[in-house]
């Protein structure tokens, strides 16, 4: 991930598929996409800058995500927090349910740490204290965050802000989450979370914990790689806290234990900080941050201009955007055992701590994973013939007076959004103001190869630019299987998105272009012969596995059998 993303990144154009206004709310600018919905950049009517959080169309379908969505944002509205950004606006009930929030100028703790590396011993206890006293605000409300994770706070001049708070339990039981998706990132989850067991305010305290690890040392506290290599540690290893200094490691150790009541509570976490700066009081100064992160929040304090009723918002041509690499999607979890590693590290792959883009100016909502807000990830070298390239966002003149990226931006304010594509038109209706609908452009429908009875073993890759399809065992790519005795076989990706299809779903082209659940891992046990399996990758191809079956026990070699149709060039590359 780490690559430097610049803060004009955060502020993109209006394409298409946005709308023009939500509610009462003229959007001037997106700030971010992914598995929950896309996040948007507009003004109150007195001219202060908030982030509109929109819903997913397949999410507002399922019935009891919206009932738990509406339960959530009036909770998330009780929250009373000098250090949390309160949720000033909603509606649950139109066709895609919205929330405003507070728009933060600032970066996130993930794209801080990822420009500029650790922070200093001091910074981590204002940090951490702060963080722990927005925790007790949202807990008071009768929340658990859930998805504490660097990329949910945000560094303003005058402390952190913690965002997405409550949210992510809309999505935790939807029908979505049965076909392959479940809500909370890996690197930051706690072991009742990873485990599948009930959750309480204990589980913030764990992950504020991996936060504060991830401040103090710049990676997170059990280390990189698969998800299910980083949950296995999480549940049965100790953290690793030997680069964290030691003035921290009694606060991390008491708040990263396995057991939920053997953490401390954040009224002693703030007391803990206390003791570890020698400052009772905990002053919080204006140079709280290094020089270097401050910086950074003047530059994400350039957001576009407000547009005059009937006209577009104007800003500043940037230069060139950084590359950029979507966040880590979200993964099924489930209580059944962990496996003891997982496959090789991607080498073009960063752990979701780094993911630095949060699609909300200063604020993002929690990678899914990702948004993601989504976090930058360095560009890697890939096989020829199989070139990615990352495009930057692409700036619309003469639309409408054409909204251009600014040179300033903000890390986001809601959960993290990965998935960045749709191929139907959006429409957002709201509270006193209808909806708007832009026409999306006319797809290509190139021919369809097939493969039948492709066997992808344990331990190698697929890339659909390959012809004929052959496994490689050279890379990670496109898709690979990593099996093990004891749990059976898993597919897996670093930049390509994956959809397990339900059974009322028909796999086609046109199928795999309109499905937007993402996850980067289906377990074997979730296939069943016949079942199918949408991919779409970076370079802009899409196949449609069929599943078949896998080898037997007595085979010597682990591997799954599908037969597998690839559209090559079937959308632009991501």
């Amino acid at each position: 991930m780490v690559d430097r993303a610049e803060p004009s990144e955060i502020f993109q154009a209006l394409e298409a598929d946005d709308p023009a206004r939500v509610g009462a709310y003229e959007l001037v600018a997106r700030l971010g996409v992914g598995g929950m919905g896309k996040v948007y950049l507009s003004y109150t009517p007195a001219g202060r800058p908030v982030a509109i959080k929109v819903i997913r169309i397949e999410l507002a379908d399922d019935s009891e995500f919206r009932r738990r969505f509406h339960q959530e944002v009036t909770a998330a509205q009780r929250v009373h927090g000098l250090y949390t950004a309160p949720v000033i606006d909603s509606d649950t009930e139109v066709s895609q349910p919205w929330l405003a929030t507070a728009f933060v100028p600032g970066p996130t703790l993930a794209s801080a740490v990822a420009r500029h590396g650790a922070l200093p011993v001091p910074t981590v206890l204002l940090l951490t204290a702060g963080v722990a006293e927005a925790l007790q605000a949202v807990h008071a409300a009768g929340l658990v965050h859930r998805d504490l994770k660097p990329s949910n706070v945000l560094l303003a001049s005058d402390g952190p802000r913690v965002i997405d708070f409550g949210i992510a339990r809309a999505a935790d039981a939807t029908s979505l989450t049965g076909t392959g998706v479940a809500v909370g990132t890996p690197a930051f989850m706690a072991p009742e979370q990873a485990a599948g067991r009930e959750l309480g305010p204990a589980t913030d305290v764990f992950a504020l914990g991996q936060v504060a690890t991830y401040a103090a040392k710049g990676a997170p506290a059990y280390g990189e790689g698969s998800s299910h290599a980083v949950l296995y540690r999480i549940v049965h290893e100790e953290p690793d806290l030997t680069a964290v200094p030691e003035a921290l490691r009694p606060l991390l150790t008491r708040c990263l234990a396995k057991e939920p009541g053997e953490r401390p509570s954040l009224a002693e976490v703030v007391d803990m900080c206390r003791a570890a700066s020698g400052d009772s009081r905990l002053r919080r100064s204006e140079d709280w941050l290094p020089g270097i992160v401050a910086a950074d929040i003047t530059r994400h304090q350039a957001v576009p201009v407000q547009p005059a009723a009937g006209h577009p918002a104007t800003v500043p041509v940037p230069p060139s955007p950084a590359h950029h690499a979507p966040t880590m999607s979200a993964v099924r979890l489930d209580a059944s055992p962990l496996p003891p590693q997982g496959p090789p590290t991607h080498p073009r792959s960063a752990h979701p701590a780094q993911q630095v883009g949060h699609p909300y100016g200063g604020h993002l909502p929690g990678d899914a994973p990702g948004m993601t807000p989504p976090d930058g990830m360095a560009p890697g070298s890939v096989a020829p013939g199989n070139r990615r390239q990352n495009r930057g966002i692409l700036v619309a003149a003469g639309v409408l007076g054409t909204l251009l990226l600014t040179a300033g931006g903000c890390a986001a304010l809601l959960n993290t959004f990965d998935s960045k594509d749709s191929t139907t038109s959006g429409q957002n209706s709201a509270k006193g103001g209808g909806s708007t609908t832009r026409a999306t452009p006319k797809l290509p429908r190139p021919k369809p190869v097939s493969y039948p009875s492709v066997q992808l073993p344990d331990g190698y890759h697929l890339e659909f630019a390959d012809d004929p399809l052959q496994p490689r065992d050279s890379n990670y790519d496109d898709l690979y299987a990593s099996c093990d005795v004891s749990w059976g076989c898993t597919l897996g990706s670093y930049d390509t998105k994956l959809v397990l299809l339900n059974n009322a779903e028909k796999g086609s082209l046109d199928t795999c272009r309109a499905t937007t659940r993402y996850t980067d891992r289906i377990d074997q046990k979730q296939l069943s012969r016949g079942s199918q399996i949408c991919v779409r990758t970076e370079s802009g191809h899409i196949a449609l596995l069929t599943y078949k079956g896998a080898s037997a026990e007595s085979d010597p070699s682990r591997y799954l059998t599908f037969d597998v149709k690839v559209w090559r060039n079937a959308v632009d590359p991501t």
